[in-house]
């Protein structure tokens, strides 16, 4: 698969392609589907299959007050999109300039110009150009008038939509299971592993990975969680704890992880955690004692849910 940032950096004599627009945050199953019907679009075609996508979110620049918390970082995007087949993923710096598009020029000049589109496959609810001034039938009778076709895709779940807004309400409320219902996979969050406070090693005997993570990130609620620590492509089963850790009075909220069955350095490392199952929410216990008996059961539990045992 190949990928390039800005429509001119487009490979020279980029041939004919059915594209697949929208900002895919998270790339939740709506998503999926409608970067698999554009695929499948673009071999009936005999055509490249190009997923275009946006860098920040266009929220950022049109509406910086009311930017949403964000479900995966762009090369995490690039990479789920990767799974799904496509033969490329341009990436449109979103710019003021950018915003201020009209909808013939973008067409004309991204889709048209550079991308070269035999068709073109949105969401029914897509807006694009200044001040969301186009929408479906716009795209439509644009791409009657430069010889494309256009599918709008419906993207629900039962009776309710499949969304990235649903996703950030159920990963806010801690609901990772329900979560991973709309995502077709585990939520995940991405950071460095840096130092801690240093409790996890020495007074409690359950040394822990803490992950700074990218300011802006969706984050599930408080509690502790079973779920999966991955360093490239190894996983380690762990046990998740998200919170200020009351027992010691803080209020820093953190992201940290107990890796079972594991020892090594972790320091440095970019690695994600997934999030399968929530255990319980966040508790202050009266001393260490009783702290220390809850995570070992936490950690029995995380085998349960993970089926370790």
């Amino acid at each position: 698969m190949e990928t390039w940032r800005g429509i001119d950096a487009t490979p020279e004599g980029w041939p004919a392609s059915v594209v697949a627009i929208g900002v895919f945050d998270g790339v939740h199953r709506g998503h999926a589907a409608l970067v698999r019907t554009a695929a499948k679009a673009a071999a009936e075609r005999e055509a490249r299959c190009v997923v275009v996508t946006f860098d920040p979110h266009p929220t950022a620049v049109v509406a910086p007050h009311a930017v949403p918390a964000r479900l995966a970082s762009l090369d995490r995007r690039i990479e789920l999109l990767g799974a799904l087949g496509v033969d490329a993923v341009c990436v449109l710096p979103f710019t003021e300039e950018l915003s201020k598009l009209s909808p013939e020029y973008f067409v004309r000049h991204v889709l048209v110009g550079g991308l070269h589109a035999k068709a073109v496959v949105v969401g029914e609810n897509w807006r694009f150009g200044h001040k969301a001034a186009g929408n479906v039938q716009t795209l439509t009778e644009l791409g009657a008038e430069y010889g494309f076709e256009v599918l709008p895709q419906t993207l629900t779940a039962d009776a309710e939509a499949y969304s990235s807004t649903r996703v950030r309400r159920l990963v806010a409320e801690g609901d990772v299971a329900a979560a991973a219902e709309v995502l077709g996979r585990d939520f995940g969050v991405e950071g460095t592993v840096v130092h801690g406070a240093g409790r996890g090693g020495t007074a409690l005997g359950f040394p822990t990975a803490n992950l700074d993570i990218a300011e802006g990130t969706a984050i599930p609620a408080d509690g502790v969680y079973a779920g999966w620590f991955y360093r490239d492509s190894v996983r380690h089963p762990a046990a998740i704890s998200v919170g200020t850790n009351p027992t010691f009075e803080g209020d820093a909220r953190t992201v940290e992880a107990y890796l079972l069955d594991f020892a090594g350095d972790l320091y440095g490392e970019h690695v994600r955690l997934d999030f399968t199952a929530r255990l319980r929410g966040q508790v202050a216990f009266d001393g260490l004692e009783p702290l220390i008996a809850q995570i070992e059961t936490d950690v029995a539990e995380t085998r349960r849910a993970l089926e370790l045992e």
